[in-house]
């Protein structure tokens, strides 16, 4: 391991553009996040996993500092300096790793020092949070499938009936009363209110998708345009974008309508007077994971995010999200999220969000073309 470890300290002195050892290859195959950290607590190393962690390339993490990523008082600084005034390893669990950049919880972080460079730590970090991260996506998964079934049910079962509802209503009209008249317009008015429910619901049914390369970029820009001529014309978007992000595989007019549902919920949450909207992309390595309803475990690399600064979804709503009829809106519907997680699930892909006072994400993590993909054919 010492072998190891002294060809990853040449990896981080080597000058930037230097062939990458054989050493850094295998220690970027390795699923935990590893990082090394020079004297002045600068990333001098970061393997694809601790890309994924950090939500940043390897490029962006390349010479930051520590300490723009987490407080100074953060636990993992102690640990750090315990890993130095010892030289020896040393472990720490349960850490929460909380910023404006960084959310982490449940971490457990192993570091000892790196003798080939002066004041050098190896950091691996373990989030415990991920396997309770996955189980959200499933669930809610599961939910947008069981918005399909209550989809279909309305279709069958609501939808005849009510026209039945509304025609009687139109005949009893024609010899009421002024008064009963009065009523006979009130059902037909419910009558279509329900069936507009009905067919918001349709929208969940399980339509099979025909999928292409698409410049998620170029769908980006679209939302925004979108909004910023209509519902968000008072706030300010950025853009966060990694310009050599492959083309999403999937269908451009559904990751509209999901891009868009997310931003209209972050320009109805945000200030209207300070409020930001960030829309961000980045490649990950990522995790495979079978995701219900596919055969194959799937690989997600492509990472899109938006992100605004309002004040954060309360905690009793976070755990069922993106289920059906749940809202924070006075007079919502609970659906748009429901039916981001089902079109996000047409995709093969996963939702999750984090959220607290000040800052909420929605990260999407979506699917690249298959090997043999003509991206001749990519849709801007």
């Amino acid at each position: 391991m010492s072998g190891v470890i002294g060809k990853v300290a040449a990896f981080a002195r080597r000058p930037r553009g230097a062939a990458v050892p054989d050493a850094a290859a295998i220690l970027a195959a390795l699923p935990l996040p590893a990082v090394v950290l020079d004297a002045e607590n600068r990333f001098r190393f970061a393997n694809p996993a601790a890309e994924l962690f950090f939500q940043l390339s390897q490029a962006s993490l390349q010479g930051l500092a520590l300490s723009e990523l987490l407080p100074e008082d953060s636990r993992l600084f102690a640990l750090i300096e315990q890993v130095r005034r010892q030289d020896a390893p040393v472990a720490d669990h349960d850490l929460a790793l909380d910023s404006p950049r960084l959310h982490r919880h449940g971490v457990s972080v192993h570091g000892a020092p790196l003798a080939e460079l002066e004041g050098g730590v190896v950091l691996t970090l373990q989030d415990g949070s991920t396997a309770a991260m996955l189980d959200r996506q499933l669930h809610f998964l599961g939910a947008a499938r069981g918005a399909t079934a209550m989809a279909a049910m309305l279709a069958h079962e609501v939808k005849n009936p009510l026209s039945g509802i509304r025609g009687a209503a139109q005949l009893l009209e024609q010899g009421a009363s002024e008064g009963d008249r009065e009523l006979c317009t009130l059902i037909q008015e419910e009558a279509d209110r329900i069936r507009k429910l009905v067919d918001r619901m349709e929208m969940f049914s399980d339509r099979p998708i025909e999928r292409r390369p698409v410049n998620i970029h170029s769908v980006l820009d679209h939302v925004r345009r979108v909004a910023q001529t209509g519902f968000a014309c008072h706030l300010r978007i950025a853009e966060e974008y990694d310009p050599s992000l492959p083309p999403v595989w999937g269908d451009r007019d559904q990751l509209v309508q999901i891009l868009l549902n997310l931003v209209k919920n972050a320009a109805e949450a945000v200030d209207p007077r300070e409020g930001e909207i960030v829309l961000a992309t980045a490649y990950h390595h990522g995790v495979r994971i079978a995701v219900p309803g596919s055969s194959e475990r799937v690989h997600l690399p492509l990472t899109v995010i938006v992100r605004d600064n309002g004040p954060g979804i309360p905690e009793p709503v976070r755990a069922t999200l993106f289920e059906p009829f749940v809202t924070t809106k006075k007079g919502g519907q609970g659906l748009g999220l429901a039916l981001v997680a089902k079109l996000v699930a047409n995709h093969g892909g996963l939702i999750e969000c984090d959220s607290r006072p000040g800052r909420t994400a929605f990260r999407l993590s979506l699917p690249a073309p298959p090997p043999g993909a003509d991206l001749s054919e990519t849709e801007e």
